[in-house]
């Protein structure tokens, strides 16, 4: 029997004063039901089956358009122009000094105060899923160049594909991703310390105490950060200094080629729903929502605190634009950028 194509469909889903309509797309396919915002390129849910045949919502997020336009977390949004940290806000391109907001302790964050993931993007539906396009001003948040950057959601069968592109009129840094939290037992439950998490990363980025990379890439063997087999996330956290995993696991070196491999997994045995990830992008943030706090009122009244979720953040490393050591995150006049990240969801 042939499987079921993807059916996309979309409705008007509220207003942000002073910038517009936001629409709301879903995509379902036999497997997975997937909704999509114009704001920030936002993934607002994703429901797949357990074990048990029920379909669960597994994204976190909000009931209503004022928790996202108000939301200080990224839930489930496209951050750039450059995702993660820079150091102290401050870059140097082509000679040129940039100073950014800062937002996050002494560092710039996911693209400043008002990132891609406050702006309303132009949606067209395309076949099994839907393209968000954005331009971004020449000065954007104290960056260089208009940006053009397009994201395009496609669901097949068990397979949500992120497609990022972008191209620029000048050079600048970009570090494009997607900042969904996940909890494969439901957005709704507390923790995330029964499910099991593989990342396929020999090395991972140690950190100073404001979360920017020392520049020192260390093997993950002999540490809490070796999650190449799986390992159970709840005494791993314990093993950890700090509240929790904030770190970038290397899945390519410097200088690779930009070929799409497997980067993480995570299975949470109770429901039987695992997640996949695949990614052509240098590395990915593994984050167990360390500083979520039980402040945020999320979907059907949900408190969301320390450890309720986690993201794999496919990217560029983080400060990339001020280490030379790391993989290049300049995209020049004429240069294309792109890259491809796959979220599979399967069960046991």
């Amino acid at each position: 029997m042939r499987a079921k194509m993807t059916e996309v469909s979309h409705q008007q889903w509220g207003e942000v004063p002073g910038q517009g309509s936001v629409d709301l797309f879903a995509l379902e396919s036999s497997k997975v039901r997937v909704e999509v915002l114009t704001l920030g390129a936002i993934i607002r849910s994703v429901c797949s089956r357990g074990k048990d045949g029920q379909m669960v919502d597994i994204v976190l997020g909000y009931d209503n358009l004022e928790g996202y336009v108000s939301d200080k977390r990224y839930l489930g949004a496209v951050v750039g122009r450059v995702a993660n940290r820079i150091a102290r806000g401050r870059f140097v391109v082509e000679e040129k000094v940039y100073q950014l907001d800062i937002n996050n302790g002494p560092n710039a964050l996911h693209g400043g105060l008002q990132g891609f993931n406050k702006a309303i993007w132009l949606a067209t539906e395309v076949k099994d899923g839907v393209q968000l396009s954005l331009t971004s001003p020449d000065g954007d948040q104290g960056y260089p160049g208009e940006v053009q950057v397009s994201v395009t959601y496609t669901l097949q069968g068990e397979t949500l594909t992120a497609e990022y592109q972008a191209c620029s009129t000048k050079t600048t840094p970009i570090n494009l991703t997607n900042h969904s939290y996940f909890n494969l037992a439901g957005q709704s439950a507390a923790n995330i310390y029964d499910h099991l998490v593989s990342i396929s990363a020999q090395s991972f980025l140690p950190v100073d105490d404001t979360s920017i990379p020392k520049g020192e890439i260390r093997a993950v063997e002999g540490t809490p950060f070796d999650l190449r087999k799986p390992v159970l996330i709840g005494p791993r956290l314990k093993e950890l200094e700090g509240p929790g995993f904030d770190h970038n696991f290397c899945l390519s070196s410097p200088g690779d080629a930009y070929t799409e491999r497997h980067a993480a997994r995570v299975c949470h045995p109770p429901s039987g729903r695992i997640l996949e990830v695949t990614t052509t992008q240098p590395g990915v943030q593994f984050y167990t929502a360390n500083f979520l706090d039980g402040s945020i009122k999320g979907k059907g009244g949900s408190k969301y605190g320390k450890h309720s979720s986690f993201c794999l953040e496919t990217q560029n490393w983080p400060d990339a634009v001020n280490q030379a050591s790391f993989p290049d995150c300049l995209l020049r006049p004429g240069e294309d950028y792109k890259h491809i990240t796959r979220f599979t969801f399967t069960t046991i």
